[in-house]
């Protein structure tokens, strides 16, 4: 399957499941996909959706990224 389709697995449970996303939750997510998941996979595809402007990234207290949902007039993009 294409990296579209897994991004967008990944984006919807976001949406689906609002708060802080780490990548060891979207790996985790993605893990019981079709598509399974290495964490570096789940790390490309959150800084992927970030650059497309879906999500927002930001640290937490430990140094560590993490991203939560972008608010967006077209949820289409």
């Amino acid at each position: 399957m294409p990296t579209i389709y897994r991004r967008a697995h990944l984006l919807a449970a976001i949406r689906q499941t609002p708060g802080t996303w780490t990548t060891q939750r979207a790996a985790q997510v993605l893990a019981t996909s079709t598509w399974g998941c290495h964490r570096n996979t789940a790390r490309k595809d959150l800084r992927a959706l970030a650059t497309r402007g879906l999500l927002t990234p930001g640290t937490d207290e430990h140094g560590r990224r993490t991203y939560t949902a972008t608010e967006t007039k077209d949820d289409e993009r």
